[in-house]
């Protein structure tokens, strides 16, 4: 492994070394704490993202980068896992809705659009249809978006790049009926 001569403080050049020389165990760490190989890359693009943000908060007499970066990646890995938790009991509430209700209080949303896309919308997750309202229907940019979801604005565009992938595979497969 290839050791870093200066802090991660330093400047874009030391950081790239620091990222270059730890990057692979970062993401291992995520891998294990997560389970989750997909979930492990955006939360190791998050932590990377944390520690270029508090570069200058390195104190390499209380650890070594190393340490730092894996500690920035499980303060990532546990932020996602409450948001998660918090997502997943807006979830729960809106199941217990009247049903119908929904479909209801989104009237309009969805007018003028295909069948498919509409079909395509109602098969998605609630995660996913709720990024791709924030970004795409009512055009809030990342940072917004990442504010209201609880997450960072990367793990935001991630999420939604993967949502519309998920949206287009319904769609295509719903057209092909």
């Amino acid at each position: 492994m290839k050791r870093i001569r200066t802090r991660p403080g330093a400047g874009p050049e030391a950081f790239d070394d620091l990222v270059e020389a730890h990057l692979g165990d970062v993401h291992r760490y995520l891998v294990y704490l997560t389970g989750d190989r997909t979930l492990a890359d955006d939360l190791t693009a998050d932590a990377f993202e944390r520690a270029w943000k508090q570069r200058d908060r390195f104190d390499p007499r209380r650890a070594g980068p190393r340490s730092w970066l894996l500690a920035i990646a499980r303060s990532c890995a546990l932020d996602h896992l409450r948001a998660e938790r918090r997502r997943g009991a807006r979830e729960r509430l809106a199941a217990t809705r009247e049903p119908g209700r929904d479909a209801e209080d989104a009237a309009g949303l969805c007018d003028g659009y295909s069948a498919a896309l509409e079909t395509g919308l109602a098969r998605l997750s609630a995660a996913d249809r709720e990024v791709i309202a924030l970004r795409v229907l009512l055009e809030l940019d990342a940072g917004e978006a990442a504010r209201l979801l609880g997450i960072t604005p990367t793990a935001c565009t991630t999420r939604l790049s993967r949502a519309l992938s998920r949206l287009a595979a319904e769609v295509e497969s719903h057209e092909h009926v």
